[in-house]
Parts: C-alpha cells; sequence; structure tokens
C-alpha cells in the first residue's frame, strides 16, 4: 500500500509499506507562476501604500509658512484640518469592503487588484490641482475616492492568496505581500521629504508616486490572473500542486456567504476586535508622527521624512525574521497554528502597546529616546503579518476575501476616527502634553485588542466555510492543540 501526504514547498512524504522516505516534486519546490503573482502583489501594495503614506509628508511642506520652496502654494490649515484631510482617505476605505470581497470572489480578484492601483495613482495626480482649485475641501474629496478605490486591495488580495499559495507557504509569501506595505512606507516618506524640499517642490510628490501606480495597474492587469486556472502560461503540473494543496478551499464553490454564522462566530468577532485596534494604533501613528516630529521634536522636512520611515524599515526586516520563526515553529509541531497567531501578534500589540507609554513619559529633550521608541512601536507590528492579518485564510479559505472584506472595513472605521481623535485632542495647538494623551489611548486599545484575540481568537476552519457540509465538517474536523 502506497500512501502520500503533501508537505511544505512541494515535499511529499511517500509511505511503501512500512517504509517512508521524502520526495520533492518540481512544481513545489521551484520558483513558478504563484510566485510571480505574489511579486505582482508586493510591488502593487508597495506602491498602493506609497500613495497612502506620502501626503503624510506632503502635507508638512504644503502648510509651512516658512518653506525653502516659494515658487510652490502653501495653504493655511490649521491641526485640526490637517488631522482632517488625513483621515478622509479612509472614508472612502471603508465603504467598498464588504462588496469587495464579494466581486473579488465572484467575478475575479485581479481585475479588482489591477484597477485599485491604476485609480488610485490616477487621482493622485490630480491632487495638486485640486489643491489649487478647491483647497482642503477638494484634496478630501481625491483622498475621499483613493480610499474608495483601494478598499478593493486587501479584500482582492486575499481572494488572490486563498487561490494562489498553499496553505504550507501562506505565512511567508502572505507576509512577502503584506511587507509591501512597510516597503512602500520606507521608499515614500523619505523620497517625498527629499521631493517636497527640492526644485521640484511638493506637488512631485503626487505626480511620481501616482505614474508609478497608474503603470504597475497596467502590468498587473495584463501579467495577473484571478486564478491558477485562469493564467495563460502556468504548467499542468504547477496548477495541479497548487489546487490539490487547497484540501479546505473548494475551487468551484458557488456557495451562498454565511453571513448570520460569519458575524457571530467568536474567532471571527475577536479577529474583527484585534484588526480595528491595529487600525486604531497603527494608522494615528503613521499619519501623525510626521507632525509630531516637526511640532515636538522640531525636525525638518527632510530628516522628518527619513526618521518618520525608520519605524518602517525596522518593521519590514523584522517581518522577514518573524515570518520564518513562525513556520520554524509549527513544522517542528513546537506549537500549534492557532498558538503561532496568538503568540506573534502579542508581539505585534502588547511591545508597542509598552513602546508608547515610554513615548509619553519620556524626558522632555530626549529626541533620541523617543525615536528610538517609535521604531519599537512600530517594528514589532511585524508579528501581525504571521498573526491576525493572514488568520482569514485560517478561518475560512473559501470566503477569506469577505472575511478581510468585513474586518478591514469595521476595522478601518478606526482609521478614521483614530486621526479625528487626534485632531480634537490637538484642537489648535500641538503640545507634548496633549500628545501624551494620544499616545496612552493608541496604548490601551493595542492592550484590548489582543487580549480579546488571546482568549477567542483561533486558526482551525470553521465549519461555515463550506455552508453545506457544515454538520459534516463539524463532526470529523480533527481539533488542533491551542
Amino acid at each position: 500500500m502506497v500512501e502520500t501526504n503533501l508537505l511544505y514547498g512541494g515535499e511529499r512524504c511517500v509511505t511503501y509499506g512500512s517504509v517512508s522516505r521524502i520526495e520533492v516534486s518540481y512544481a513545489g519546490s521551484a520558483l513558478g507562476y504563484r510566485h510571480l503573482q505574489v511579486f505582482l502583489m508586493f510591488l502593487g501594495v508597495t506602491f498602493a501604500y506609497a500613495l497612502r503614506t506620502n501626503l503624510s509628508i506632503a502635507i508638512v511642506s504644503m502648510t509651512d509658512k516658512n518653506s525653502s520652496n516659494p515658487n510652490f502654494p502653501e495653504y493655511d490649515w490649521d491641526p485640526q484640518t490637517r488631522s482632517t484631510i488625513l483621515s478622509s482617505f479612509f472614508w472612502g476605505y471603508v465603504l467598498f469592503q464588504i462588496p469587495a470581497g464579494q466581486l473579488a470572489e465572484r467575478f475575479g480578484a485581479n481585475i479588482f487588484f489591477s484597477s485599485a492601483l491604476f485609480i488610485t495613482g490616477a487621482l493622485s495626480l490630480l491632487t495638486p490641482v485640486a489643491a489649487d482649485l478647491g483647497d482642503w475641501p477638494l484634496v478630501c474629496a481625491c483622498r475621499v475616492l483613493q480610499g474608495a478605490s483601494q478598499g478593493f486591495l486587501y479584500p482582492s488580495i486575499h481572494t488572490l492568496l486563498s487561490l494562489w499559495v498553499t496553505p504550507e507557504e501562506s505565512g511567508l509569501l502572505g507576509t512577502i505581500v503584506y511587507a509591501g506595505a512597510q516597503l512602500g512606507t520606507i521608499i515614500s516618506m523619505p523620497l517625498s521629504g527629499v521631493l517636497a524640499s527640492s526644485s521640484l517642490g511638493w506637488p512631485s510628490v503626487f505626480y511620481i508616486f501616482g505614474g508609478i501606480a497608474v503603470a504597475w495597474g497596467i502590468l498587473c492587469a495584463i501579467v495577473g490572473a484571478s486564478s491558477p486556472a485562469k493564467h495563460k502560461f502556468i504548467t499542468g503540473e504547477e496548477r495541479k500542486f497548487i489546487e490539490e494543496s487547497h484540501t479546505n478551499r473548494s475551487s468551484d464553490k458557488r456557495y451562498s456567504t454565511p453571513w448570520f454564522s460569519i458575524i457571530t462566530s467568536p474567532p471571527m468577532i475577536a479577529l474583527t476586535i484585534v484588526h480595528a485596534c491595529q487600525c486604531w494604533g497603527f494608522w494615528t501613528l503613521l499619519t501623525e508622527m510626521p507632525t509630531y516630529m516637526a511640532d515636538i521634536l522640531d525636525f525638518d522636512i527632510s530628516k522628518n521624512g527619513l526618521l518618520s520611515a525608520l519605524p518602517y524599515l525596522v518593521m519590514w526586516l523584522l517581518s522577514f525574521v518573524m515570518s520564518p520563526v513562525s513556520f520554524w515553529l509549527q513544522r517542528r509541531e513546537i506549537i500549534s497554528l492557532t498558538a503561532s497567531r496568538k503568540l506573534f501578534n502579542s508581539i505585534a500589540h502588547y511591545g508597542p502597546a509598552a513602546a508608547l507609554i515610554g513615548v509619553a513619559l519620556a524626558p522632555v529633550g530626549n529626541s533620541d529616546l523617543v525615536v528610538a521608541l517609535l521604531t519599537i512601536a512600530v517594528g514589532l507590528n511585524a508579528g501581525t503579518f504571521v498573526g491576525f492579518q493572514i488568520n482569514h485564510v485560517d478561518l475560512s479559505p473559501n470566503f477569506a476575501g469577505t472575511l478581510m472584506g468585513i474586518t478591514n472595513g469595521l476595522g478601518n472605521i478606526m482609521s478614521i476616527v483614530g486621526p479625528l481623535v487626534v485632531g480634537v485632542i490637538l484642537g489648535t495647538e500641538s503640545t507634548r502634553e496633549k500628545w501624551q494623551i494620544v499616545f496612552y489611548i493608541a496604548s490601551g486599545i493595542y492592550l484590548f485588542g489582543n487580549t480579546i484575540f488571546v482568549i477567542f481568537g483561533s486558526a482551525v476552519v470553521q465549519p461555515w466555510n463550506e455552508p453545506k457540509k457544515s454538520k459534516e465538517n463539524t463532526e470529523s474536523a480533527p481539533a488542533e492543540k491551542a
């Protein structure tokens, strides 16, 4: 009797009677078209995040009355107006999250992914004109529309990952894709600072990043595909390897979305809460850190951009440490997948909570210590890549896009509220005491969200993943040790 069990990266454990040996298949061990799809998503996320974050730096130059570039317009926007502009991206972002997941699952995710990049880039090209013609309300309008288009980004990516990436590779390849967010920030912040202070002025920030995103969106539409079955050039061997690995995903499924089961599922509720808390802490820091460095630490625009990017460089580098460690722990069966998700998410949230308290209590004038603590607060967020961020695929490969749409849509309401709350706290004057309140609130939210995830979270495929077989799955699904 011959038994074959699929292992990681194309390895197969083949048993001939009482003798077992490891065999490696070409499709799993070599680079293939699934890696090309991952590369397209990785750079797509990179450019998308560059467009999300470039305004955080550019707005400092746009409102600097002592700018070294007097040839470019300057606007009289107070801290509360700036916070409103910075949060406006998320007003549109939350609108289409759930529909985006449904549409991506039904009609194919690649077209929505590539269109999101193209539209966001085109709107970036229009931003300087919007500021000139309509002041901050029209800039907000551009940001709302950019957010609406990027609302299709992550639901589409989760759908693509659930179809293109094998379960064994999901942690590593998913981390590569999501690490594009940090790379985009790393590139965008210092380069935006350099561009804004150069002879090209702050409008070049929007023109350069916008043009790149438009071009990449077109390339993804041409080269990418929504699934291995729809790719023109993939080998039959690699396609079979990918499709056979998805034992919990029905490639031809036409299930109705089990809405009630999803919204009443304790692991899904915990996932939504931790996602919301991540959005509050992460986006409050990302959008407001340049303002904090300018107003409290008194850094100039070029230094501001470089130091604002430093935490995201550390986060990007740590993501490539935590992901292999997570995979190694699981492969050696040292801890379960559920325990791994909770462990790395705890590093990603409890660590930043402590660091933000340190920022609030840091001695006045010790800017090096503050920058170091902010770097730790953001850098440790790398644990979320192998924590909650891939957990949607764990819970339901069939509805991963919809789950991401739900948690990202509801979660990013906090991305709107966070900067607005900062604006209300700061009012018309930015002081250290007011910023201390901002950091205490973000720290408490990190603590709350991860505690809920640790108690109620799970990485076990849920019975409602296949609604028609839910009873059968419940009875036969193996229990996982937490």
